[in-house]
């Protein structure tokens, strides 16, 4: 009996880590140091003009770039196949952001069952995604209340 106690005493308190957030997953500090290999494309300026990662402006500017739809970002001029991935739904999440950052040909050829889709992104990053993107998560606009959480306001 102690020992079914413990088992589901153990199961409730792993219960939330498999709960969290995808991009808890990775290291933001690490992925920090992994954005420097971006930076000489991308830049992640703040909604209200605050230079938080000075880089390239050749690219999409990252900021809210986690669960953002592709293809979305004001001011930059998409290839058309990132630019119909996205108008199909394809969001930002930790699984399709490293698969895409691996290989973001490949991807869009998957994604779109086509196999002469292209992306203008032709840099592949091997490892270290999943600290990317935990990184760039954190920047963004602040998630929108809900009615309920107003309320209680």
């Amino acid at each position: 009996m102690k020992h079914i106690l413990t088992a589901t005493l153990l199961g409730l308190l792993a219960a939330p880590a498999f709960t969290a957030p995808a991009f808890a997953e990775g290291d933001p500090a690490k992925g920090e140091k992994v954005f420097n290999r971006c930076k000489s494309c991308h830049t992640i300026v703040s909604d209200s003009g605050e230079n938080i990662e000075k880089g390239g402006r050749n690219d999409p500017n990252l900021w809210g770039i986690a669960g953002r739809t592709a293809g979305s970002s004001e001011g930059f001029k998409y290839g058309d196949d990132l630019a119909a991935a996205g108008a199909g739904g394809l969001v930002w999440d930790l699984e399709n952001f490293t698969s895409f950052t691996a290989d973001p040909r490949e991807f869009l050829r998957s994604h779109l069952d086509d196999s002469k889709a292209k992306s203008k992104m032709t840099f592949k990053l091997k490892k270290g995604a999943e600290d990317l993107y935990a990184f760039l998560a954190q920047y963004g606009p602040a998630p929108e209340a809900t009615a309920e959480e107003a309320a209680s306001e």
